[in-house]
């Protein structure tokens, strides 16, 4: 038996095409899924260039749809709705380890948590990793992206003051009310020192955040969507201590995708989905993120129709 997944073809548009592949086959801590929604990532895309996923292999990591069959001791039932950071989620069917899921309540859209899992990990994960931030000043780069969104709102919550960096001040629209004190172009303006930075873009605007890092405040790299090489003037890491520090998402994803989750359900956190289509508009999807004309997140319809 055969489904319709999106795999890595370095001949085809971005590398990556609809085709037939196997039908998954779920170990014993393991569920299978009918995936509905699936979501984009800038990683996705850079998977599908680098090498870093086999030929003829299926891309994605973010997937929402419902349980199809359960792992061996019988949780999550079959008909669960569920959230899942699975390798191989552009798929009509994915398999994903049971510690890397969440069940969805039926108040939750499944189409927004779908794009819950790599940014809004991302973002949950860097605050954590950049320690408590009441009424510290956070500064936040590519805040209109998925992971920025997140983190602007997450950030807020936790009570820092929030400044959210864009590229341009359309792209900026909502920021305010997610809970940025202050939004910026760039790092126009911005001349008093930040406890914390959570960067997604990476280049000369991470040097030029670096510079503005307080005594003792770290700087979280988590993505480098710029694609610019940083270069640090000589002296420039020589100083009052302060630290940069790499991020990756690392460890079972259930118990956060779950804290993500409640989020959602409770309104304390919402998913602003920027473009959403079929998965047979994959290239329109890609073209969109690329283009940077994508606010928020990109959700693609595996399955048309499906809640």
């Amino acid at each position: 038996m055969s489904i319709r997944a999106l795999i890595v073809d370095p001949s085809a548009p971005e590398a990556l095409r609809l085709a037939a592949v196997a039908d998954p086959v779920a170990g014993p801590t393991q569920v299978l899924i009918d995936v509905h929604h699936a979501s984009l990532n800038y990683g996705d895309l850079n998977d599908a260039r680098s090498g870093r996923v086999p030929v003829g292999a299926v891309l994605g990591s973010d997937a929402a749809g419902v349980v199809a069959q359960a792992a061996a001791d019988g949780a999550p039932t079959v008909g669960k709705r569920v959230v899942a950071l699975a390798s191989g989620a552009f798929a009509e069917r994915a398999v994903v380890d049971v510690s890397a899921l969440a069940e969805v309540p039926p108040s939750v859209d499944l189409a927004e948590v779908a794009a819950l899992p790599v940014a809004g990990l991302a973002a949950l994960r860097a605050l954590r990793a950049a320690g408590a931030v009441r009424g510290k000043r956070v500064l936040i780069t590519g805040a209109s992206g998925g992971v920025g969104r997140f983190a602007v709102q997450l950030a807020a919550h936790a009570g820092a003051q929030v400044i959210a960096s864009v590229g341009s001040l359309a792209r900026g629209e909502g920021l305010a009310q997610a809970g940025a004190e202050e939004v910026v172009v760039g790092l126009e303006g911005l001349d008093q020192p930040v406890d914390v930075v959570l960067d997604n873009v990476g280049g000369p605007q991470m040097v030029d955040a670096w510079n503005l890092l307080a005594p003792g405040g770290n700087l979280q790299s988590i993505g480098w969507t710029s694609g610019e090489p940083a270069v640090f003037n000589p002296y420039s890491t020589v100083g009052p201590p302060k630290s940069l520090s790499s991020f990756l998402n690392a460890g079972e994803a259930g118990p956060d995708l779950a804290t993500l989750v409640k989020f959602v359900a409770e309104g304390s956190l919402s998913v602003e989905i920027g473009w959403r289509g079929t998965w047979d508009r994959i290239a329109e999807a890609v073209g969109a993120l690329r283009g940077r004309r994508v606010r928020g997140k990109a959700v693609l319809d595996v399955r048309p129709g499906a809640p």
